[in-house]
């Protein structure tokens, strides 16, 4: 059987010294689709949940129908396609039904009017219903949820929903617009269903992140992949981080002795993902070790295949010549200050809520170093702006915490 997705390790340094001490050495592991499957496209079962509320009059209205018009531009007629709008109330605009089937749907997505409150948990409903009466297991069935304001009263709601949309698999890729929403509202549902939550900064954003969304989730044709690291004894995981397409920390389930499972979920069939995995070593005599096995398995829903796996070795020499320990891998140690730089102002921003306000300044002045250091200059701005408003006011902005939020987990997009 062809090996349709590779997989290929590579460690920061190969070398490590021979000593009475454990050592520290990150591996980059990326599983990548090859030209073949690359080339395929997914059948899609979409349904967009827009918020049309009174604070989307304008600008924001004008760019959302613009999005949506584009976005259903690079869908095929077999792909189906449902919009639901919501503001204290929730009108399905178009069932769910082939594009081919829908008549005039452009003329009815240019009639929607903002105005009125916000109820989320109304339109998520409606929408979820669209989505999951044409659910088809070979399709990639989601829900495209935009926001720009906070839903009222019926935030545990929006999260039941989540989970019975994660319980039948349809993914919820949740947008909030502007500066005024819940962001740990939207990244929790984005969990619960096994989807992505973003922000979009400005209206004009809206017209190319829903087009890449529709792109994206076409190409999304590898399902359920998960590697596994079969560990020689004494080596020790710590952390596991998705890298690419964007910064998560995944973590790990031990299923043996040695053994542990991630869970990668969907490839992306040009991009895939790749990890970074802490790996604790056990000091060793002079030689070359293998230290772990990494084993990919993954589904291609379109070849009605299942389990096809892949392994990597993973091998260190340990040596006693200091020279060859000071070598690394940079682009390797490059990923590893980005997730770094990440890892600083998340824990800024859990240690702000708690109210830990020396703890919370102190990461991020940390992490603007590191930003600035990797040059991302804006972003190094944010965070030092933030820290001073710690400083001066006890809180964070609304704007300031929701870019360092998002956009930190981007810094890994361009490997």
């Amino acid at each position: 059987m062809p090996e349709h997705v590779s997989l290929t390790t590579r460690l920061n340094k190969g070398y490590v010294p021979v000593t009475r001490t454990p050592q520290l050495v990150y591996a980059l592991l990326t599983a990548k689709p090859g030209e073949t499957i690359a080339r395929s496209r997914m059948a899609l079962n979409f349904g967009f949940v827009l918020d049309r509320s009174g604070s989307m009059r304008g600008e924001k209205i004008a760019r959302l129908i613009d999005a949506v018009r584009l976005a259903l531009g690079k869908v095929s007629t077999d792909d189906l396609v449902s919009v639901t709008t919501f503001n204290d109330r929730a009108d399905v605009v178009a069932a769910g039904a082939r594009m081919s089937e829908h008549r005039s749907l452009a003329d009815q997505i240019a009639r929607i009017r903002a105005g009125g409150g916000t109820q989320m948990s109304r339109g998520l409903s409606l929408g979820l219903r669209e989505v999951y009466r044409r659910f088809d297991k070979n399709r990639v069935n989601q829900v495209i949820l935009l926001t720009d304001g906070q839903t009222y009263g019926d935030e545990e709601q929006c999260l039941r929903l989540a989970n019975e949309a994660g319980d039948h698999h349809i993914a919820i890729q949740a947008f909030g617009l502007g500066s005024d929403w819940n962001e740990s509202l939207l990244d929790e549902m984005a969990r619960r269903s096994s989807g992505n939550s973003d922000l979009i900064e400005s209206p004009d954003e809206i017209v190319p992140l829903f087009s890449q969304t529709v792109e994206r989730s076409q190409r999304a044709i590898v399902r359920n992949a998960r590697v596994t690291l079969r560990l020689v004894s004494g080596v020790v995981p710590r952390q596991v981080w998705q890298v690419t397409p964007v910064i998560a920390n995944l973590g790990y389930a031990p299923i043996g002795e040695h053994d542990v499972q991630v869970e990668l979920g969907e490839l992306d069939a040009e991009q895939g993902k790749s990890l970074l995995v802490e790996l604790v070593l056990p000091p060793r005599q002079a030689g070359r070790f293998r230290i772990a096995q990494a084993q990919l398995g993954y589904d291609l829903p379109l070849e009605h295949t299942s389990d096809v796996s892949g392994r990597s070795d993973i091998v260190v020499d340990y040596v006693t010549d200091p020279a060859l320990v000071r070598t690394y891998d940079p682009i390797l140690m490059n990923i590893v200050e980005k997730v770094t730089a990440f890892k600083l102002q998340t824990r800024a921003l859990e240690e702000a809520q708690q109210g830990n306000i020396i703890g919370a300044t102190q990461k991020l002045r940390a992490a603007a170093t590191r930003l600035l250091e990797l040059g991302e200059d804006d972003l190094a701005r944010a965070a030092n702006q933030e820290a001073d408003n710690l400083e001066q006011a006890g809180q964070m902005s609304s704007g300031g915490t929701k870019k360092l939020r998002y956009q930190t987990r981007k810094l890994t997009q361009e490997l």
